[in-house]
């Protein structure tokens, strides 16, 4: 198959800068998909369109707010899907090719198609709660590799150019080999954990309160395990580890200003610190304000743009890198005494 696929776009290829564009473009629709189908939810339109993938038995929605919305939303799949698969196939036409990047945008479309056999499962389920947050496990789990496929297609294209410039150089692989500070890489890789607690809390606290994603009159399975405590105790359990995840940030930023002097690691986690306060901000507003959609919606945008900063950060941290060249090399043997007459 991939073979036949190479025959017949033989010719064409794109240039390292030009994949970063795509590349760039995938996260983007990826990202839109995750605001779109928090709208759908927090407007109650879920199951505005009852069975899937038609819409009340046609390909077409009814004149219906709830329908349109739901059904607006697959429509959007459309796009998103063609930017992941893009991103696949100029993988593979993407010239020097890299068989790192053809591996990471391949999870892109499948990612996609994964999404919309889960979400005809969660209509076809009457939005219970496991399947959407299953759902929306899954867009996070998609942007972790639309964030590292932008950040290599970006360093790769770097890669080459300097390659272009100094043919004698050193490989790729001795380039990408050294790895970042090891204690900052691993703080940070300790965020991006924390952070995927942090959304994952935040989901739980949602299935737990009044925007199920169902219209007034519609029964949906909710979260219940404390009874009408339930949300009350979701929602406090989700801002207790929101805080700890905010203290683990701005340490690690502080960490970073003074053991590291990459200016996009810096950037990522002043902004990551910055949305956090938003989001902290809000999220108490919305709780005394007993959750109104709009400051939902928000606190979901800013929930995923930490998320993307998060995943920045950790992509600009690097690997650990285990010793430094100078302790890995042996040591020369002393010289030998000198013997005196």
């Amino acid at each position: 198959m991939l073979e036949r696929l190479r025959e017949r776009t033989n010719g064409f290829t794109v240039t390292p800068s030009q994949y970063v564009l795509v590349a760039y473009v995938a996260l983007g629709a990826l990202t839109l998909i995750v605001l779109s189908g928090a709208a759908v939810r927090l407007t109650g339109s879920g199951l505005g369109c009852p069975d899937w993938p038609r819409c009340y038995g046609r390909a077409y929605p009814p004149l219906n707010t709830h329908a349109v919305i739901e059904f607006s939303n697959r429509t959007i799949t459309v796009p998103v899907s063609l930017a992941a698969l893009a991103a696949w196939v100029l993988a593979l036409r993407r010239r020097p090719y890299r068989r790192d990047l053809a591996r990471l945008a391949a999870l892109l479309p499948l990612g996609v198609l994964g999404q919309a056999v889960l979400g005809g499962f969660t209509v076809r389920g009457a939005l219970d709660y496991g399947w959407v947050m299953g759902h929306f496990a899954l867009s996070m789990l998609i942007l972790v590799t639309a964030v590292v496929l932008a950040w290599r297609a970006k360093a790769d294209a770097k890669l080459d150019a300097i390659s272009e410039r100094r043919p004698a150089g050193p490989e790729r692989g001795e380039e990408s080999a050294a790895g970042g500070d090891r204690v900052l890489a691993w703080s940070v890789r300790a965020l991006v954990a924390l952070g995927a607690l942090t959304i994952f809390a935040g989901t739980a606290a949602t299935a737990a309160g009044p925007h199920a994603g169902g219209s007034p009159g519609q029964r949906i399975n909710r979260l219940d395990i404390d009874g009408r405590g339930t949300m009350d105790f979701v929602i406090h359990r989700h801002g207790e580890i929101a805080l700890v995840f905010s203290l683990a940030a701005v340490g690690v930023w502080w960490l970073a200003r003074r053991r590291s002097t990459d200016p996009v690691l810096r950037r990522s986690l002043t902004w990551l610190c910055v949305l956090l306060a938003l989001q902290g901000a809000v999220g108490l507003d919305q709780y005394e304000t007993r959750l109104p959609t709009e400051l939902v919606w928000v606190h979901v945008a800013l929930a995923t743009a930490t998320w993307l900063a998060c995943l920045w950060a950790a992509c600009a941290a690097g690997s650990p890198q285990p010793r430094s060249a100078a302790a890995r090399e042996p040591r020369a043997a002393p010289p030998p005494a000198r013997v005196s007459a």
